[in-house]
């Protein structure tokens, strides 16, 4: 069963109760553990981990990562979300710009979208030509399984948001100072386009869906539910394992050896809270 049926699939399922506040925090906690795991696996073997993040605008992607990585070191976990392309760029082969920030040993990188813009973005909008698409759809599959080839766990997630949901979110964004800024014009630009995206996603499954790297579709409406259910698929289809741990204990002080504060009158920041 492809991607596309197993998502239908589910989408028949009787729905599950929402998860309490309490019950969310709990299983994030231990997953987050398990992060830390797959963190010293991936530093003491020099492991290579590439997870690339997908999907419809308001879709979740961003909160996702958050809590993949708000546990773990960004020296390990590195998440990567480029801009649009300089002048430069936009004359290199197209996916000259993505490769120098592959992982390297001892590394998880986290794309924040990745080389797949041309396959939906720069497709919908008209960024680049009906032959831009057709050539990266025909030449990804090889470059991942390079990718693949040199030793990198490749998983490719891709979150798909409900129409009644992503409008829910889109209009949060504007009514909410704090998330005004997510909203670009690019995003409003987008909005009216559901079916090319639509359109655009079902090309791209049909061509890069492949059995050495294939995609991994999310449900993303209850956003707690999804980041756990991400956070544990992923780290399913990593082969980590516990790591051996020195015991941590705290050392004493140094005595004060005279030292005494020297009474400088410092700018302190206002108490107000």
């Amino acid at each position: 069963m492809n991607a596309q049926k197993k998502a239908a699939a589910e989408d028949k399922q009787p729905a599950q109760a929402k998860l309490s506040g309490k019950q969310y925090a709990e299983e994030l906690a231990r997953l987050h553990v398990e992060l830390v795991k797959l963190q010293e696996w991936v530093s003491q073997t020099g492991a290579k981990v590439c997870i690339i993040f997908e999907g419809r605008d308001g879709a979740g992607k961003g909160g996702t990562i958050k809590a993949i990585t708000e546990r773990v070191s960004p020296r390990v976990f590195r998440v990567i979300a480029l801009p649009a392309p300089s002048d430069r760029e936009k004359t290199q082969m197209y996916m000259q710009r993505y490769l120098p920030y592959l992982p390297a040993a001892g590394e998880v990188v986290i794309f924040d979208r990745s080389w797949y813009n041309r396959a939906g973005v720069e497709r919908v909008m008209g960024f680049c030509t009906k032959d831009d698409v057709r050539i990266f759809l025909k030449g990804v599959p090889l470059v991942e399984r390079a990718i693949v080839g040199s030793g990198i766990i490749l998983l490719k997630y891709w979150l798909e948001v409900s129409e009644e949901e992503q409008t829910r979110r889109l209009q949060a964004r504007i009514n909410d100072e704090r998330k005004i800024w997510k909203l670009t014009k690019m995003d409003l630009d987008s909005y009216s386009r559901w079916y090319d995206y639509s359109r655009a996603r079902d090309d791209m499954f049909a061509a890069t869906d492949t059995s050495v790297s294939p995609w991994f579709v999310a449900q993303s409406d209850d956003k707690k539910k999804v980041r756990l259910n991400i956070i544990s698929h992923l780290l399913a289809h990593i082969p980590y394992k516990r790591m051996p741990r020195a015991k941590v204990k705290l050392p004493k002080r140094q005595k004060a050896g005279g030292y005494r504060d020297p009474g400088h009158p410092l700018r302190m920041v206002p108490a107000k809270f």
